[in-house]
């Protein structure tokens, strides 16, 4: 009954895109659909389209959460490990986010998704923002330009999800099975891009 009352009082909005973000992490992008979110809220299969008309407007709102949390974490890490040296924090946050995508299954794939786009969402803009926010600066410490900086970055986040997604396949289960062996390594090539740019 209280789950039912704090729909009421518009719970429920956020309730389904909790449950967007649990499908996801279970099954992937793709499976995303507003009737399943529905279902595991325990709501009827119309009443989310008050909320959400469709599938995109769902993903987006999806989308915005998990930049949020991205960039709680991001923050919350590097508040947690205060080096003083820009590289150090620039493995941090490539630690950080094989954490993320391996427990979200969805990382920058999701918050800069092709489909959404176009929308041109300003609360979905503004979480973006608010990881670049965390990350640019350290790019730009090391690599002292901002073309160079967004370069710097491009290799960074690549490199980073490319781990968290090949250990989801269970491509590096045999030589690393442990995601915080994962995290490591992604961290280790983030140094490895940050002594690259500081010496350019």
């Amino acid at each position: 009954m209280a789950q039912r009352d704090s729909y009421h009082h518009g719970g429920l909005r956020s309730a389904l895109v909790e449950a967007a973000l649990a499908l996801i992490a279970e099954r992937g992008i793709g499976a995303l659909s507003v009737a399943e979110a529905a279902r595991r809220t325990g709501v009827s299969p119309a009443a989310p389209y008050r909320h959400f008309p469709t599938r995109e407007a769902l993903l987006m709102a999806t989308a915005t959460r998990a930049a949020e949390l991205l960039a709680v974490e991001l923050r919350d890490a590097l508040a947690e490990e205060p080096t003083g040296d820009p590289g150090e924090a620039l493995a941090v946050t490539a630690a950080v986010y094989v954490r993320f995508v391996a427990r979200h299954h969805a990382g920058f794939d999701l918050i800069f998704d092709d489909q959404l786009r176009h929308l041109d969402d300003p609360g979905l803009g503004a979480a973006g923002r608010a990881v670049m926010d965390v990350l640019l600066p350290i790019a730009l410490d090391l690599a002292g330009d901002a073309e160079a900086a967004l370069s710097l970055l491009e290799k960074h986040v690549a490199a980073a999800h490319g781990y968290a997604v090949l250990h989801l396949s269970g491509f590096l289960n045999r030589r690393a099975p442990d995601v915080d062996d994962i995290a490591a390594g992604a961290a280790e090539t983030s140094r490895i891009l940050a002594a690259a740019a500081v010496a350019r």
